[in-house]
């Protein structure tokens, strides 16, 4: 499936005061996914001794599959096509590869 593609279908679902004018509910809304993704690899760590079995990953998925919907509703509020998300942070990752900046911190490295 195509970047752009699943954002448009998945605009189709979104539900949120004032869509299209609002990027702090999609924000907030990948925090907490982002949180809820975090907070299971916690609990592998924790009860499967960092072990991640199918279920597991699985469950991971599902979660990603929520923060991708919120970059991507955050993309939309923002005037941004998930694919031209995509494509500039490779262009920055590759220029800061060849660059040799690829370890370290600081978005201007």
């Amino acid at each position: 499936m195509e970047l752009n593609h699943y954002q448009r279908e998945s605009r189709k679902t979104a539900l949120y005061p004032e869509v299209g004018i609002n990027p702090i509910y999609p924000t907030l809304g990948l925090v907490g996914e982002a949180g809820e993704v975090a907070d299971k690899v916690k609990k592998i760590l924790r009860d499967k001794k960092g072990i991640f079995d199918n279920e597991s990953k699985e469950a991971i998925k599902f979660e990603l599959g929520d923060v991708l919907w919120y970059v991507s509703q955050l993309a939309s509020e923002l005037g941004y096509e998930l694919e031209d998300v995509a494509n500039s942070n490779l262009q920055k990752l590759s220029s800061r590869k060849i660059r040799g900046k690829i370890q370290g911190s600081g978005d201007n490295r």
